[in-house]
């Protein structure tokens, strides 16, 4: 294992409730390293935090990490099956199920 996947799965496993449910791949390609993270459904909020700081600040953290390894980092969050995505039509910061999937979506824009 790398350590700069050692080092996101560290942060992470100390931010969610179910650490077990961490999973992280680490792909290069000619972009450089993409890091793909996945947690329980439960543990996302945390993961992205309020306005996405949190996702923001860990990106810094393995872009940093990545600088010192000459390689250029970044990070992917996949939303978990059934995931639930902040809706502020929906009133009072409820979060409800996302309401398209991207195929969906993609359907609606015609491509």
């Amino acid at each position: 294992m790398q350590k700069d996947q050692e080092f996101l799965e560290y942060v992470i496993k100390a931010l969610v409730d179910n650490p077990g449910e961490v999973k992280v791949t680490r792909t290069v390609d000619e972009m450089g390293v993409l890091m793909t993270l996945s947690v329980a459904a439960a543990d996302m909020g945390k993961i992205i935090g309020r306005d996405g700081n949190t996702a923001k600040s860990i990106r810094t953290l393995l872009r940093t990490v990545g600088m010192k390894n000459n390689s250029r980092v970044n990070l992917k969050i996949n939303e978990p099956e059934g995931g639930l995505r902040f809706q502020p039509e929906a009133g009072n910061g409820r979060v409800e199920k996302a309401s398209k999937t991207v195929d969906e979506a993609m359907a609606d824009l015609k491509i």
